[in-house]
């Protein structure tokens, strides 16, 4: 079964390499193109994508603003942010709004394809110097003590072991190198985690392991 992806980006020449990256693999289809993301509701919900690559910055209005308005109508659609920029107020807006994960423009034919994986498989693909940045942004916000623990949750003794190095901010390689396992074992894990705690991205996790002190 494809994996059915919608591309908003206001660059045509930026679309039109997108489509063609996708289309070197076989399960990928695009299934929409978009130069603005005006109708990006009424666009998404026609073309019924699984995955969404949105630029932050767009024409009429920003690609934070669309999240937003999909997400509130669309819960379980994947967005995947694109920018130039690694700028903390950009990514941090994005992630708030609802986006899964982030990649700089400039790893497009690098990374794209690996950042589409990462997003099916549960991930929250982000460059690990934007990952850090979000952190310490969820680090600084007020904390609220709570008496919920991990247990709640019934998270495994596995997971909480994963769960306490996503917190810190390892990349998924190193928490493959720091807990001896394989990087599809940690991507297992951190699956398991998303579901076992009701979350769709790494800002989640992070905000609600501190909330509530989950450990």
């Amino acid at each position: 079964m494809s994996l059915r992806i919608s591309i908003f980006d206001d660059n045509k020449n930026i679309r039109e390499s997108i489509v063609m990256l996708l289309g070197t693999e076989n399960d990928f289809e695009v299934v929409g193109s978009f130069s603005h993301v005006l109708d990006c509701l009424d666009d998404v919900k026609e073309c019924k994508p699984d995955v969404i690559l949105m630029d932050i910055e767009m024409p009429g209005m920003t690609g934070i603003e669309a999240v937003k308005i999909i997400r509130a109508d669309l819960p379980n659609v994947l967005i995947l942010m694109q920018t130039v920029f690694e700028d903390d107020d950009r990514v941090f807006d994005s992630i708030c709004a609802g986006a899964n994960g982030y990649i700089l423009k400039n790893y497009l034919n690098t990374k794209l394809i690996d950042a589409i994986r990462e997003l099916q498989f549960g991930g929250s693909p982000m460059s690990p110097s934007i990952a850090r940045k979000v952190l310490t942004k969820m680090q600084q916000m007020p904390q609220i003590a709570s008496n919920t623990s991990a247990n709640n949750y019934k998270l495994t003794p596995r997971e909480k072991e994963v769960l306490a190095c996503v917190v810190n901010g390892l990349s998924h390689k190193m928490i493959a190198d720091t807990l001896f396992i394989s990087y599809e074992t940690v991507r297992t894990h951190i699956k398991h985690i998303y579901e076992k705690l009701h979350v769709a991205s790494l800002t989640e996790v992070v905000h609600k392991a501190m909330k509530e002190g989950i450990k």
